[in-house]
């Protein structure tokens, strides 16, 4: 199967997701409207509602509450996506002018608020205690991963495992929650809920992870952002911190020197040491470690259709592009 082929699996619910979004992106304020439609219909992979709905077609829902926490999934990722952007300064996103760089900081971040609220209002219609405490806990660990990022920027000192706790609190546990939130309405045993939870996880940790490796070895227009937007952050990701783990004292110094600037002595010269070092294939491993687990996490799982897609949807982690 292609990610097309997932995509075709499950195109009428989300046709059906696209719907709700339209629906209850409506304000009465034409600015939330304007920046909140612009950012939802930028092109985005829609990852985290398919998960949503690939999860709940696994355990047979026959309901339609996932199209609306689909949709509640994408809203929550679309905020974030609105205040990382105003944080990080960047000026595009999906080979396209990020919301701050056209609307300003300010209407960013408060159409981000709004866009948190209005989850908040559609998990409550869904009138199941277990779902908003998902995706209560999920909302908060993410913040916190936020602030974890914020606290590692320009510092060359962070190890691994810290940077790893900022992929499973800021990225992955979004991911965990959309798998959850189907087993959940589809009546999935704890075991299994737990089951996609891992695959979750682990799906989005090596999603994350591929992203930090295509900073430093993808195309800018298959990406669509500008390579190297990492390092002007100054953000240690992991292959910054394999370099530095694994190069000469020269090398190191460079790399540290970078981050602590945000590499505006260039790129190039870091980009060199990175593929000298092995720090490409290092990270290339370690995604291909999380696709694995999260493979394995779902391995006693009934076969069918919707298993198939979350098998290819771990390989399309790890082989994409963009």
């Amino acid at each position: 199967m292609s990610i097309e082929s997932i995509r075709n699996v499950i195109a009428k619910d989300m046709g059906e997701v696209d719907n709700v979004i339209q629906q209850k992106l409506h304000s009465q304020v034409a600015l939330v409207r304007q920046v909140s439609e612009y950012i939802i219909h930028s092109g985005g992979k829609r990852l985290r509602p398919a998960l949503v709905i690939l999860a709940a077609g696994l355990f047979d829902y026959k309901g339609l509450h996932h199209h609306n926490l689909a949709a509640v999934v994408e809203f929550i990722h679309t905020a974030t996506l609105l205040h990382d952007d105003v944080v990080d300064e960047s000026e595009l996103r999906r080979n396209q002018a990020t919301a701050n760089a056209l609307f300003g900081n300010a209407a960013s971040v408060l159409v981000g608020d709004f866009l948190y609220s209005r989850a908040f209002q559609m998990m409550v219609e869904v009138g199941n205690m277990r779902v908003m405490e998902v995706l209560a806990d999920a909302t908060n660990t993410i913040a916190e991963g936020e602030v974890l990022q914020l606290l590692n920027c320009r510092d060359p000192d962070v190890e691994e495992e810290n940077y790893l706790q900022v992929i499973r609190f800021k990225t992955a546990k979004l991911f965990e929650a959309a798998a959850r939130l189907g087993a959940i309405l589809g009546g999935a045993t704890p075991a299994e809920e737990e089951a996609l939870a891992a695959y979750g996880m682990h799906l989005g940790t090596a999603f994350q992870l591929v992203d930090d490796l295509l900073d430093y070895s993808g195309n800018d227009q298959d990406t669509g952002k500008n390579l190297g937007d990492d390092l002007a952050e100054g953000k240690p990701t992991l292959p910054l911190i394999f370099a530095m783990r694994s190069g000469i004292p020269e090398q190191v110094d460079t790399v540290r020197h970078a981050i602590e600037t945000g590499g505006k002595d260039g790129f190039e010269p870091i980009l060199k040491i990175i593929q000298e070092s092995g720090a490409l294939d290092y990270a290339k491993q370690c995604a291909q470690n999380e696709a694995n687990m999260a493979i394995s996490a779902i391995t006693a799982i009934r076969d069918s259709i919707y298993k198939q897609c979350l098998l290819e949807l771990a390989e399309f982690a790890i082989t994409r592009n963009y």
